[in-house]
C-alpha cells in the first residue's frame, strides 16, 4: 500500500510553468516577481503591506525585530507552538515566558496570558515587549483578547499565523474576525514550508498594516541596507547599509511558485475543510467517540492541521506506532516547548496545565488538498483497526 504523509504540497502544471517561466528569464532572485507576489499577499490579506522573505522563521524574526524587540525585551508565548515562535525571540536576545493553552484546542488561555501579564514588573513594561499568539492547526487565536490585554500592559502583538490563512473566527463581542487582517495584530506572519496552505519550498511572509515595520522588515531582510537616491541622482547606484540585517530574501524563482500557489489558496480551503468535515462526520460515533476527542465545528478553521486527542494516556502513542505500520503517517503537534532541553535550561522544569493534557493525547492525522476519499477512507479504517483493539 502506497504511503499516505501526514501532509503534503500540491504543485500543478501551471505551478511548474510559472517557475519554467522565470528560470528562463533574467532575474532568478531580486527582480520583478518578488514585488509581484508581495503585492498579491497585500491584495489577498488585505493588509497595507506584505514583505516575503526566506522562512516563516525569518518572517518572525522581522517582525519582532521591525517591531523593536531587542535584549531586554520580553515575549510571552503559548507553550504550544514550534520552536521558531520562541527562537526567533531568542535571536533578538528578547527573555521569554510561556503562557498555558486551552486543553481543547491549543490556542493561547487569556486568563492565563493575563496571569502572565500581570507578573511583569513595571520596569519591565517600560521595554518593548511582545504577545505572540498562535493561531494553531487552522483555527484563529482570541486575538481581540490578546490585543487587549496586551495594550492594556503596554505590550505588541503579532500573531503567529503561520497555520492559519484564509481562517476567521466570531468573536464574543459580535465580530468577525480574519487571521492576518491587521486588526488587532501589529503584524502576522505566514510560512510557505510545503506542508503550509501556499508552498514556495520554503519562503514566508510579514503582513501588516504598518508603512513603518514594513519599511524596517524589508531593509532588514537585506542586510540592512537602505538605497537613499533615485533614478535620476547623479550616483543612483549607491547604497548604504544602516544597520546590522540579514540574507533574508525570496528569490523569484519562490515567489513566481507562491503567486501560483496563492491563485488556489480558495480551492486548498475549500478542499481542506471539505476534508474535516468527512472526518469529523465519520469520526463522531463509536467506536471512536470512546477512546478520542475531535477537533470543535468551526466553519472558519483554515485545517492546517486535523487534530485528534485520545483520551487514554499511552494510547496516542500506541496509534502513531500502529498507523505507521500501516503506512499512515501522523504527527504530533507539539510538545510544550518548555519541555526541550534549551528551554527547559532557560526556564526549569515547568508544566503548564492545558499544555500538558493537549500534549498527552494530541495526533494529527492525514490532511492535505488532495488527500484522496479512498486514501481517507484507509485513515479513518485503520484508526478503527486500532480502537477496536481496546473495545
Amino acid at each position: 500500500m502506497a504511503l499516505i504523509p501526514y501532509s503534503r504540497q500540491s504543485i500543478s502544471h501551471e505551478d511548474i510553468t510559472s517557475i519554467n517561466q522565470v528560470i528562463t528569464s533574467d532575474f532568478l532572485t531580486q527582480g520583478p516577481k518578488v514585488q509581484d507576489f508581495e503585492r498579491e499577499l497585500s491584495n489577498w490579506f488585505g493588509v497595507e503591506d506584505a514583505v516575503v522573505c526566506s522562512s516563516g522563521t525569518a518572517a518572525l524574526h522581522l517582525a519582532y525585530a521591525a517591531a523593536g524587540v531587542g535584549e531586554g525585551s520580553l515575549g510571552i508565548i503559548p507553550a504550544i507552538t514550534f520552536s521558531a515562535t520562541a527562537n526567533a525571540l531568542k535571536y533578538q536576545s528578547a527573555q521569554i515566558s510561556f503562557c498555558d493553552v486551552s486543553p481543547h484546542t491549543g490556542l493561547i488561555d487569556p486568563e492565563s496570558l493575563e496571569y502572565c501579564l500581570e507578573q511583569v514588573s513595571e520596569e519591565q513594561k517600560e521595554k518593548t515587549n511582545i504577545v505572540t499568539p498562535v493561531s494553531f492547526a487552522g483555527s484563529v487565536a482570541p486575538l481581540e483578547k490578546c490585543s487587549l490585554l496586551a495594550k492594556e500592559h503596554g505590550f505588541g502583538l503579532i500573531e503567529d499565523a503561520s497555520h492559519s490563512p484564509g481562517a476567521w473566527k466570531q468573536e464574543e463581542s459580535g465580530s468577525k474576525t480574519k487571521s492576518s487582517s491587521g486588526l488587532w495584530e501589529d503584524a502576522s506572519t505566514l510560512s510557505f514550508h510545503p506542508v503550509k496552505h501556499i508552498c514556495c519550498g520554503e519562503g514566508g511572509a510579514v503582513l501588516t498594516n504598518s508603512g513603518k515595520l514594513a519599511e524596517s522588515a524589508r531593509k532588514l531582510r537585506s542586510h540592512g541596507i537602505a538605497r537613499p537616491f533615485g533614478e535620476n541622482h547623479e550616483t543612483p547606484w549607491r547604497y548604504e547599509q544602516e544597520e546590522l540585517g540579514w540574507n533574508y530574501r525570496l528569490t523569484d524563482l519562490q515567489a513566481a511558485l507562491g503567486i501560483s500557489q496563492l491563485k488556489r489558496l480558495d480551492d486548498f480551503l475549500t478542499q481542506r475543510r471539505a476534508l474535516a468535515s468527512r472526518y469529523l462526520e465519520s469520526l463522531k460515533e463509536k467506536p471512536f467517540c470512546d477512546h478520542f476527542e475531535l477537533p470543535e465545528i468551526d466553519p472558519g478553521n483554515a485545517w492546517h492541521l486535523f487534530v485528534i486527542r485520545f483520551k487514554e494516556k499511552g494510547k496516542r502513542d500506541l496509534a502513531h506506532k500502529f498507523l505507521k505500520e500501516k503506512n499512515v503517517l501522523t504527527q504530533v503537534h507539539y510538545v510544550p516547548l518548555y519541555r526541550h532541553p534549551y528551554f527547559e535550561k532557560m526556564v526549569g522544569k515547568i508544566r503548564l496545565p492545558g499544555a500538558e493534557t493537549f500534549y498527552r493525547g494530541c495526533l494529527s492525522i492525514p490532511l492535505y488538498p488532495h488527500l484522496t476519499v479512498n486514501d481517507q477512507d484507509k485513515v479513518i479504517e485503520e484508526l478503527g483497526n486500532f480502537v477496536n483493539q481496546f473495545s
